[in-house]
């Protein structure tokens, strides 16, 4: 919070501050960089988490110890039966990894982490794929320092990986996908609360038995918004006025977080509950307050929930839908 607030002060004349309502991803933040790049430096990116991720320690284990028993080695049957001798462990289990969040990616790499580094080209199949489902999730995979190839980082969407999934996996050898003729099921690392796409298009009825895919779900980490979210964003609030910010956004990334943000700002009717336009007029003063959102599903919930609709929407859930969306709001 304290590094927002400096950052508020060192803003350049004109300069727009954008606050995304979410963690800023590890090791790198696609939406900080885009912004940063955008019109010339026009947007500052500053982040403002919403929710809070908490890591389940079993799952953890299981996932360590799975790595250390070869659930992930490579080598075809003959290679595994040398893999359960040596080890008197159960050994390869599964045919790749699904990624489609940065925290199943953080609770992952705190996993590969621990792992003797030396060890990592016997534990992880070189040909076996990380399915990640775009550049934020495939930056995080990758330095983590697998042996692993990392695919799917242009599909954006779960939809378009779960696709993508099913025409790799064609071209792949029965090593990797198969074992003693059963296929392999793809680990896919989730959180409590997820959609169900993946799974369920990769095991499709109508797909041919061949092509079907079994898919394993473990959920590494819980998410609940951060109690002390609102107390921090009206901070932020305080913080812009006291540095004469003229102009500035929100971009919104889930339906969690959005009263608080909504009550944050004093737009919610103390006695509805409801949007109240009067209210945002009276408060706004010689500062303007935007709010995008990264999707059709939030901007729906706060107009069904609270009344209010965004400003903006973006095209695509992505830094380059959301950039465009701000920078070309009030243009068309």
């Amino acid at each position: 919070m304290d590094n927002v607030t400096a950052s508020l002060e060192q803003l350049s004349t004109n300069q727009i501050p954008v606050y995304l309502l979410k963690t800023k991803s590890s090791p790198s933040d696609s939406y900080e960089e885009h912004f940063e790049q955008l019109n010339n430096g026009r947007y500052r990116p500053l982040f403002m988490p919403v929710l809070e991720h908490m890591f389940r320690d079993d799952a953890l284990r299981t996932l360590r110890r799975s790595a250390e028993r070869y659930a992930f080695a490579g080598g075809s049957a003959a290679d595994e039966a040398k893999l359960r001798k040596a080890t008197n462990n159960p050994a390869k289990k599964y045919g790749g990894i699904i990624f489609t969040s940065q925290r199943a990616v953080d609770a992952f790499g705190s996993v590969t982490a621990r792992l003797d580094p030396s060890k990592l080209g016997a534990l992880f199949d070189k040909q076996m794929p990380l399915y990640v489902v775009g550049p934020a999730t495939a930056r995080g995979v990758t330095s983590m320092g697998l042996p692993c190839p990392v695919l799917g980082e242009e599909t954006g969407n779960g939809e378009a990986l779960a696709d993508f999934i099913l025409q790799h996996r064609k071209t792949l050898s029965q090593d990797v996908t198969h074992l003693n003729g059963k296929p392999l099921p793809l680990l896919f690392l989730v959180g409590e609360q997820r959609r169900d796409i993946i799974p369920r298009t990769l095991q499709s009825e109508r797909l041919s038995e061949a092509e079907r895919t079994p898919v394993l779900e473990l959920v590494v980490y819980e998410t609940g918004e951060m109690a002390t979210f609102e107390e921090d964003f009206t901070r932020l609030l305080r913080s812009a006025k006291k540095a004469h910010v003229k102009e500035q956004w929100v971009v919104v990334f889930s339906p969690q977080g959005c009263e608080a943000m909504l009550m944050a700002l004093g737009w919610l009717d103390e006695k509805s509950g409801k949007y109240s336009e009067a209210r945002r007029e009276a408060l706004a003063g010689p500062m303007t307050t935007r709010i995008a959102t990264i999707g059709p599903t939030t901007r729906d919930y706060l107009i069904q929930e609270f009344g209010f609709a965004p400003d903006v929407c973006a095209a695509k859930p992505s830094p380059e839908g959301v950039g465009a969306a701000v920078s070309t709001y009030g243009t068309t």
